[in-house]
């Protein structure tokens, strides 16, 4: 299954909002949370992935369909995050994940960083995949405490680089 990876536009932000629903249903099973009254999720990621200047919403399409989303934020600072990233269960395990990470993190070389929940098997195998693939040897692994919640595990944090630098070496991306 081929996967193109794309800037989304304003025009793609209600299909995005349509894909931020599923992803937050997935992770919903691990977080124990439910939807608002109204049935949507918190979507100040999805807001800011949209207007804050220092983001990038990415649409991740297979042929005509959308098969998922990132944004990538903190682009101007000294690590890049991926904040959120989502590929619907239709089109996962098919290598799309991965290509279009390493798109992505091509697309802004330099140091990056990803967080996810060790209560997420699939996650946990494909971050350490992604970053074994990406940057080989050179990524690191941390566990680090939820701001402001201090009721759930802490998070899974992978730092790798492209372009350049080692994950915490403080090198500049080339």
């Amino acid at each position: 299954m081929s996967v193109l990876v794309r800037p989304a536009t304003a025009a793609d932000r209600p299909t995005v909002e349509r894909l931020w629903l599923m992803f937050r249903h997935d992770l919903s099973e691990m977080e124990g949370l439910l939807p608002g009254p109204d049935g949507t999720f918190r979507s100040d990621r999805l807001r800011s992935a949209f207007t804050d200047a220092d983001w990038a919403p990415y649409l991740l399409t297979s042929g005509d369909r959308p098969a998922g989303f990132a944004f990538v934020r903190d682009l101007t600072g000294p690590v890049r995050v991926l904040n959120s990233f989502f590929v619907v269960r239709g089109a996962r395990g098919r290598g799309i994940g991965l290509r279009a990470v390493q798109e992505i993190v091509a697309r802004h070389p330099g140091r990056w960083e990803v967080a996810f929940q060790d209560a997420n098997p699939a996650a946990v195998r494909f971050w350490r995949r992604v970053a074994a693939e990406t940057a080989g040897e050179a990524w690191t692994e941390e566990r680090r405490p939820v701001p402001r919640r201090p009721d759930v595990p802490p998070d899974v944090w992978i730092s790798f680089s492209t372009g350049g630098g080692r994950p915490g070496d403080g090198a500049p991306a080339e």
